[in-house]
Parts: C-alpha cells; sequence; structure tokens
C-alpha cells in the first residue's frame, strides 16, 4: 500500500480510472522456479512511480521513497512493461474508453510520422 504521504499525489497521477484500465493489461508477476528473487510488489504503487518518473523526467536514482518501491524495481518494470507492449496497449484502451463516452474528438487529428510506417511505392 502506498505510504499516506504519496498517496494525494499517486491518485492525480494515477487515478482509480486509469489504474482499471491498465491493472489487466499488466504482464503477471511470475517466481523464478527455482524460488528466490524478490518478494512481489503492490504493482499500482511501481506503476505510479514509473508513471511520476516518465512524466517528470525525474532520474530513477532519483526517484522518491514515498512510491514505495525501489527505483531498481521500478526501472526494471518499465523495462518489461515497454517490451511487453504495455504503453500501446494501454493508449489504445484510453481512446477506446474515451471513443465509448463520447469525449474524443476525431474531427481533428495528428498523424505522427514517426509512430506510422511510410507506404513504398505509391505516392
Amino acid at each position: 500500500m502506498l505510504p499516506v504521504v504519496g498517496a494525494d499525489l499517486s491518485k492525480r497521477l494515477v487515478p482509480d480510472e486509469l489504474w482499471q484500465l491498465a491493472a489487466p493489461l499488466l504482464p503477471s508477476f511470475a517466481a523464478p522456479p527455482q524460488g528466490g528473487g524478490t518478494a512481489p510488489c503492490d504493482e499500482r504503487a511501481v506503476f505510479t512511480a514509473v508513471v511520476y518518473a516518465l512524466t517528470s523526467g525525474c532520474a530513477w536514482r532519483h526517484l522518491p521513497p514515498t512510491f514505495g518501491t525501489s527505483p531498481a524495481t521500478a526501472h526494471r518494470r518499465v523495462t518489461v512493461w515497454t517490451e511487453a507492449g504495455l504503453w500501446r496497449r494501454l493508449h489504445r484502451a484510453v481512446l477506446d474508453e474515451l471513443g465509448a463516452r463520447g469525449e474524443v474528438d476525431w474531427t481533428s487529428a495528428i498523424v505522427d510520422a514517426a509512430s506510422v510506417r511510410a507506404k513504398r511505392g505509391d505516392r
């Protein structure tokens, strides 16, 4: 559970609605078959710490302890989640949810060439 000191910041960074979308998309933690390793962490605390680091520009080593997770754990998880395609799937889930509520205005959109592959041949 998150410490009381960081609870307000944590709720602003990861509101319950966002957590409800993100939680089912997170890869499940699996302990090594030979045992050992570290104990599972509070996934929401780790997710919140990752969101904080990514949105604030905070270096992993300077991650405040109020999030209740170590910088090493947060960095490991963001790596695993990125490799698992979490961010793309979460982006899609957020857009789907907002679209279902009628809160997305698709009358204008920007396509980022860095994320959309250009077609070859046809011009």
